[in-house]
Formats: C-alpha cells, structure tokens, sequence
C-alpha cells in the first residue's frame, strides 16, 4: 500500500474531539498524526500527545492476545501483570465470560451484574453499545457521574438547554475568560481561537484558577482564588455589575426570570465579603468586574474542573449567570460556552438499546465503585452485591475517587471481572478475564462533541493489531451466547452508524465520511439562545430549581451563591488539594507512552514557597500528604502560582508511580457532589509533614 493521509477524528474524553489526518504507511503501521486543516474548528492543530500517538499504536506492551488469570489477584503489579495471566482463545474468553454471568445471575439475580464503561473513546458505538447488552439482560444501571454530571446540572439549572456561542465566534470576542480550564493543556484548539480574537481586536485573555497553569501564564490577568470559592467571586462581580449600572435590565426584563430578587440578594456581596472567601485582593475583584461589565462581546469559556467540588453545580450556575446580566449573549462572541450537546439531537435506541431499559432496575453510580465494591448499603439498598462485571473504556482503579476501596472492591474472591484493554492496566491487572482491543485506529465508529459542532464518521485506519477486537464485536459475542435477541447485536458497526444517523435526520455514514464531517451548528442567534433560553417559560433561571435537578437539591442556595458544603480546611487538615490534569496524560492514557512518561518525570506536589518553609521543605524533597482516607508520599516543587494553603498534583499517574503503590485518588473521596452525584476531584483537605 503506498504512503497516504488518511482521515480520522481524536477519540479520546476531551471537548475537541478534533478531526484528524493520520499518515498511514502501510496497512498495519501509521506515522504522524496532524490536526485537519481543513476542519477550521480543529484549525491544523492537535495537542502534543495525540500528534505522537504512534508510539502508543505500535507500543510493544499493547494486549495482543485473550488471556486467563492464573495467579493471585494482585499478583504480578511489579512485572506489568501478565505474570498472572494465561493466554486462551477468544471462544473460551468469551464463553468463560458468559458462563461467570448466568451463574451469578442464577445465584444472585440479575442486578449483580455490573457492566462498567465511560469515555475512553467517544465514540458512539464502541462506547455506548454496552448498555444495549446492560439493557437486554437486566443488569444494573449505572450512573454515570465522574466527569460532567455536575458541570450538567450546574449548566442546566441557568440556561436549560446545552447550548452556547460557537466556539469559533471567540475569534470575535473582546475579552475571553476562561473559567475553572486550562485549555493549554487539555483542549488546545481553543487557545488557536483566542489566539486569533488577541490578534486580529487585541482581546483580552483573563484566566480564573486557583494556580498558575499554562493558560494562565498566557493570560493578561489570573485571578488566583482558593478551590471551591468560584461562586463568591462571581457573585461579586454581580454586585459590582448592579452597584454601577453595567448591567443591561432590558434584556433582563425579556430574557431572565427574577433580576430583582438577584439584585437584592446580592446587594451584601460586595468585594470585600468574596475576597475573606476566595482570597482575591478587593481590587483585582473591582477591576475585573469593571472590565468585564464594560465589553459587550464578552465571552466566558466555562471549564469542567470548578465543578468538580461539592458544590461545583452551584459554582457553575453563578458563573453561567454573568452574560445575561450584562446581556452579553446578544452580541457575537459574546456569551459563554459549555457544551454544545443539544445540536446533534442522536436517536441512539438502536445504539444503546433504550427501548428495553426496566426503569425498576437500580441504577449504581461509577463515582462511588468504590463503595459499591465494598458493600455499602446506601449505595446496594436492598439489591445484591456486585459479582460480576465487564470492563470497557475506563480504569476505575485509577481514575475513580477513593481509590483504596477501590482496589479492596476488586480483590474479593467472590468477584468475577473481564477487562477489554488496550493495555495492561492497573484495571486489567484485577481482572479474571483480560481481552485485547483494538485503539480508534482499527475500527469504525461515529463522533459527536461538545466543544465544536461537527459531527464525524471515521472508518478504520489500519488493521487491528494480532487477536484486538471492537467494543461492538465484543458486546455482539457475548450478547449472542447469552440469548439475547437484540437486533443490534446482528449487525455491524458501520450498519448501526448509518441507521442512527438516518434516524436522527442527518446524512448516510457514508456521505459524511465521504466530506469528512458535518458541521451542526444551529444559527448564531439561536445558540445565543435570543429567541429564548431552554426552560418551558424561554427565560435564564437566576433562579435554580435544584430539586428538579436531583435529590439533594434543597442543600443548594436557590439564588446564586457560594454553598460553604466543601471539604474545608481546617486545623488538622489545613491544606486544600487539587488533583488537577497533567498536560501529557488523559485522565490514564499516555501513562503507558515513554515520551509522556519523560516530560512529566514523576509525581510531584506544587506548595507555596512559604508554605515550605513553614514545613521544613526544600525542592525535591519527598513530603507526605494525608487525610482519613490515605497517606501518600510525593516530591515537592517550590511553587509561587498559587495560594498559601493551596497544593496541587497534576496526575493522574498510575497509582504504581506513587511510593507504596497508593496514589492521589487515594485521597479523594467518593461523597456525591451536589445535587445528583459528580465526583469531587478538587475538593479534598489535606495535611502535610516531611516524608
């Protein structure tokens, strides 16, 4: 086969999923992987770890084979695990497999089975047919909730629908506040569009994070606040908005449901009162509220990682509520943006399998495996404990909160659990059964995103590499040995791209993959929401019905306001922690690739150089870091980005890279963020003391 670029589009849970062109050598083997020029989302450019990503398709430690546990749960983390581990054929994996769940569905009932996946790919197929299986057998539902339920929640209680400006219009923005993100790292196509407004109307950059990323050292002003506090400032940016007139109260009176009742509420929250909170000096609150009252094309990139706090719905809502104070929404590039979802309106019953979902069924949230593993009746109720389960998509022994339950959950003897992988993960290491599968390259699937609004079809790239199979061939397999009837499990992945995307009014799958994309954007002024906002009565909800959004809302304040429900400092525990993203990993992809490996050198604690001193620490030097749940040990890097009594991991490296084999969401708790569940990733309070 000669030398050719060949289309694709980044599979991998980030907002971008950018359109990609992979150089493809031969049928088996790629070479670069560049940004499409063509798509002027994605704009040519692609972040650093995907542009190598043939060092992880050609990686010599990629699963090749089906194989069977022999050794110990546990067994063989030293050694990359397979120590453990046998090689079979597919029929007897797959028969195996099938086996395990009818025997603990006989024993147990049908709820003891536990299909567990989330975003690996985001593909539509490859990550969602699972819940066809899930939905046919009578399996337990899961909540879906460790990455966007809260932004979501926080979202929708302003706006009501997932929509927002067009990403591509902050190229005409005056001024861009990226908000609780850091794009830099893990979405850079946005920093190409606030490139080109800074450029072209010298737009002003602001950043709000609680420390100096890499988006931040590019911003004109970094407002540095403490984790959990966003809602407080953005409150006082509304007084300051009312106080001094720079609020626009005729769109007020047509768009919004109660500005009288925001503006006597936050009459009290002045600068001073949010600056105790957040640790904002008063005048960087005055300036930045003048500022941005003052630019009418303001736009605010809402990011995910302030939501990721007990109270990051409420957090979120306050922040969605600054555009339509200042009617920013009217102007293009002005606005705020979130996620675009609402555009794609995807039928997805034939993918998923919703027509058969029992509604009686319970439904178990991911965030809390952990729990759920170890028998915790608020999370079992009165239904069976959990064993059995099948694994694609996702490495909970990592990536989920109270990582130590976690791992306890997975080493009962009692449970039975087959991994799909690409590589031997610390997952897969737990797992009875291990099946190799194939990367986005291999297969066919179909992309929708939330940062952009195209929408892509790919086909495979390269053949799988030796026995890896699809998701979907996968779930088919087992789905047909267990008896299912589904018709979905009868066809093939492209079959059920095209009919979804028919059925949802787009396109055949091959007219799309043809043009490479299909661009979904609804007219400006609608994603601007000018003839109204999602709710029945057309206004934005100053006003959040939190009840509505789950069954913990009555602990939110209705009207925006900082919730004091985190996880606060205090004498014992005087350090807040976030466990914020390392620019060369995803969540626990590219931990594996060596180039990521070396930029990101090993785990290490960012600490306030004064905060250092207080504690005897030098640079380099291992310190401990601890709360009821866990201990562990890192290396401190003296840092002056952020706040006393603020520290930051950026991970997540395997828990294997940390000393003792615990790491950083050892520390994290699995309590449910408010009002229906969300981990809490940034939320976390913490001692310190020299190692």
């Amino acid at each position: 086969m000669p030398f050719d670029i060949v289309h694709s589009a980044c599979p991998h849970d980030c907002p971008s999923t950018c359109a990609l062109e992979v150089e493809r050598l031969d049928a088996h083997r790629i070479g670069r992987v560049r940004g499409a020029s063509g798509n002027d989302y994605t704009s040519g450019v692609v972040c650093a770890k995907v542009a190598r990503y043939a060092e992880r398709q050609h990686h010599p430690d990629r699963l090749t084979r089906p194989l069977r546990r022999v050794g110990d749960k546990g067994l063989g983390f030293a050694n990359g695990g397979r120590a453990a581990f046998a090689e079979i054929s597919w029929e007897a994996a797959l028969d195996e497999i099938a086996e395990k769940f009818t025997q603990a569905a006989q024993r147990h009932g049908s709820e003891t089975v536990w299909p567990f996946y989330y975003a690996g790919t985001m593909g539509l197929v490859q990550r969602d047919g699972i819940d066809r299986l899930r939905h046919e057998m009578k399996y337990s539902q899961q909540k879906s909730t460790i990455c966007v339920a809260l932004t979501t929640a926080g979202w929708m209680a302003g706006a009501g629908a997932l929509l927002g400006t067009d990403t591509r219009e902050i190229a005409e923005a005056e001024l861009i506040v990226v908000w609780g993100g850091n794009p830099v790292s893990t979405q850079v196509n946005v920093m190409t569009h606030i490139s080109k407004a800074r450029k072209a109307r010298g737009a002003k950059l602001v950043v709000v994070d609680p420390y100096r990323t890499g988006t931040a050292e590019q911003a004109d002003h970094h407002l540095m606040l403490r984790p959990g506090t966003d809602a407080a400032l953005a409150v006082a940016i509304m007084h300051v908005l009312f106080r001094d007139g720079l609020v626009d109260r005729a769109y007020m009176a047509k768009y919004t449901d109660d500005p009288a009742a925001l503006e006597a509420h936050v009459a009290t929250r002045t600068p001073e009162w949010a600056s105790t909170i957040t640790g904002i000096p008063v005048d960087e609150i005055e300036d930045f509220a003048q500022l941005y009252g003052k630019t009418q094309r303001s736009f605010i990139r809402v990011g995910y990682g302030f939501s990721r706090s007990r109270n990051g719905a409420a957090s979120l809502h306050a922040v969605s509520c600054l555009p339509a104070l200042t009617g920013a929404w009217q102007h293009r590039g002005g606005g705020a943006h979130y996620s675009n979802g609402a555009i794609y309106h995807i039928d997805n019953r034939l993918i998923t399998g919703a027509d058969l979902r029992d509604p009686s069924i319970r439904e178990l949230d991911m965030s809390r495996i952990g729990p759920v593993l170890t028998g915790d009746p608020r999370d079992l109720g009165d239904g069976p404990p959990v064993t059995a389960m099948l694994i694609q998509n996702t490495n909970p022994m990592m990536v989920c909160p109270d990582s130590l339950k976690v791992r306890d959950g997975f080493l009962r003897d009692d449970l039975f659990v087959a991994v799909h992988e690409q590589f031997m993960t610390e997952t897969a290491m737990m797992a009875d059964i291990v099946l190799p599968a194939t990367t986005f390259l291999e297969h066919d699937d179909v992309y929708r995103a939330s940062g952009h609004t195209y929408l892509q079809v790919t086909r495979k790239v390269v053949e799988p590499l030796a026995e890896a199979r699809p998701n979907h061939d996968v779930i088919c397999g087992l789905a047909q040995r267990l008896g299912c009837r589904h018709r979905g499990f009868f066809m093939s992945t492209w079959e059920i791209i095209d009919e979804t995307l028919r059925s949802s009014g787009w396109s055949s799958a091959e007219d799309i993959h043809r043009n490479h994309w299909q661009d979904c954007a609804l007219p400006s002024e609608k994603m601007r929401f000018l003839d109204g906002f999602g709710h029945a009565d057309g206004k934005f909800h100053f006003k959040a019905d939190w009840r509505s959004l789950g069954p913990q809302g009555d602990k939110l304040p209705s009207l925006p306001d900082f919730a004091p429900v985190i996880d606060a400092a205090d004498a014992t525990r005087p350090f807040r922690l976030v466990t914020a993203p390392a620019r060369q990993f995803l969540n626990s992809t590219f931990t594996e690739t060596p180039s990521s490996q070396a930029r990101e050198k090993r785990p290490t604690l960012l600490i306030h150089p004064l905060d250092a001193e207080s504690l005897g620490l030098d640079e380099g030097k291992r310190v401990q870091i601890g709360n009821e749940q866990a201990t562990i040990v890192v290396h401190a890097h003296l840092f002056d980005g952020l706040l006393r009594g603020v520290v930051v991991i950026e991970s997540i490296w395997p828990n294997s890279a940390f000393e003792g084999g615990v790491g950083v969401n050892a520390l994290v708790s699995a309590e449910p963020g408010l009002p229906n569940g969300g981990a809490v990733f940034h939320d976390t309070a913490v001692w310190l003391k020299a190692a």
